[in-house]
């Protein structure tokens, strides 16, 4: 699994105080007040509802996770039967799911054949992904975190249009259009890598966004960022640097904020064994934090996990005893995802050489064996299947007390019919 460890620094005490209002309109904030009176979800708190999660009811959601012990999978999308696949996972398995875009995956969704030279592509694929899911996630009954992943510096403007997007949500809706942004300025001095964050976050705090951000670099390569050849010694964040991250970011009104802190962590596929991963660090970081500030909470800070392929289930359970709220997930669902195409045509490949003609009769016609939307569900439903041990894994399953839900089937409904066994 791919996870990129973010130590999940979420500002100070009064920014995260129930009180907080992340700069929402007074009329929302009443609504909302009226609605999280009636909880939801049991185990969750009562602000944390179906549908697209944003602002305060973010980060109960994450401080339920750190406080319960498990970590929410952050899922790497790249068009609507990822996302999709992605909250019906998150209703069988009874947990939180964060449904994230790469900068590659919003132009895929915008059309690979559009120009992106300003970024216009990714965009507006992003966007439009974003509000698939503002329209259908309360269908499945489930708490969905809008995420979107690295963001170096040459990129910014792509987060530029996205907050321009959000901020027109807010400005109709009371809250943002997505719920927290990674920047991923690593590369540059740490100082510098701040400052810029802190910018952002002052923007992001007046309408509820979350900022993540890295400390180290994740090693490997993904979706155009490659750390391949990176110097093993800028895959270990220390303390120190955790704790100025804090510091800075902590005096941003209302500010919310996690933090991605290398501890060896590489994007890609690695067998067992072949990645040294080091969670001690973020037992050591949080040990420092909470010396620094005085805390009575043994893990002051949150964590996000980037760049696990290759990690044991004891070292990312290891790792979220010490903090990890959330865990990114791409390279295994990728395979999952075109392993569904692959056994599906495998099973019907005598039913996929013509339109019309089959082992059943010359003249039998084959279209609902090639029609895509066969092969593109069993993509889904085995997605589906592999997520089930990311959400076991990370002790993120029966959270939200759905109940069992039913077994996915690869059949397009009464019309036509389902395929044969």
């Amino acid at each position: 699994m791919k996870i990129a460890i973010a130590a999940t620094l979420v500002g100070s005490a009064a920014a995260f105080a129930p009180t907080a209002s992340f700069g929402v309109h007074n009329s929302a904030l009443n609504m909302a007040t009226e609605a999280a009176t009636e909880k939801a979800f049991a185990k969750l708190p009562a602000t944390v509802k179906p549908g697209v999660v944003t602002g305060q009811a973010l980060v109960d959601l994450l401080d339920a996770a750190k406080e319960q012990g498990y970590a929410i999978p952050g899922v790497n999308i790249v068009g609507s039967n990822s996302i999709n696949a992605c909250m019906e996972a998150a209703a069988k398995y009874g947990g939180p799911i964060m449904v994230t875009f790469s900068k590659g995956g919003g132009q895929f969704i915008a059309g690979k054949s559009l120009n992106n030279d300003a970024d216009q592509a990714s965009i507006a694929g992003t966007i439009a992904g974003a509000r698939h899911v503002h329209e259908v996630a309360k269908l499945y009954g489930v708490p969905v975190v809008l995420h979107t992943d690295h963001c170096q510096k040459a990129w910014l403007p792509w987060i530029d249009g996205l907050l321009a997007a959000s901020e027109e949500h807010y400005a109709k809706e009371g809250v943002p259009l997505f719920s927290s942004h990674m920047l991923d300025l690593s590369e540059e001095p740490l100082e510098e890598n701040i400052a810029i964050c802190k910018s952002y976050l002052d923007k992001f705090a007046k309408i509820g966004i979350l900022l993540e951000f890295e400390l180290g670099v994740t090693g490997g390569e993904e979706d155009g960022v490659d750390n391949s050849d990176v110097d093993s010694s800028r895959l270990y964040t220390q303390p120190e640097e955790v704790y100025y991250a804090y510091e800075q970011l902590s005096q941003v009104p209302n500010g919310a904020f996690t933090c991605a802190a290398s501890f060896g962590n590489v994007h890609g596929v690695y067998a067992p064994g072949n990645v040294d991963l080091q969670p001690i660090i973020l037992y050591n970081s949080q040990k420092y934090i909470q010396e620094k500030i005085g805390s009575d909470d043994d893990k002051p800070m949150k964590f996000v996990f980037h760049g696990g392929s290759g990690s044991s289930v004891e070292d990312i359970q290891y790792a979220i005893g010490a903090g990890v709220i959330k865990m990114n997930i791409d390279t295994d669902t990728q395979w999952a995802f075109w392993d569904g195409v692959r056994a599906y045509e495998a099973k019907y490949r005598d039913y996929l050489q013509g339109q019309i003609g089959n082992p059943e009769g010359p003249e039998k016609p084959n279209k609902k064996y090639y029609d895509p939307r066969e092969c593109l569900r069993a993509a889904e439903v085995n997605t589906v299947k592999r997520l089930d041990q990311c959400f076991a894994d990370l002790k993120c399953v029966k959270i939200l007390g759905l109940g069992e839900a039913e077994e996915a089937e690869n059949v397009l409904g009464p019309r036509r019919g389902g395929l044969p066994v």
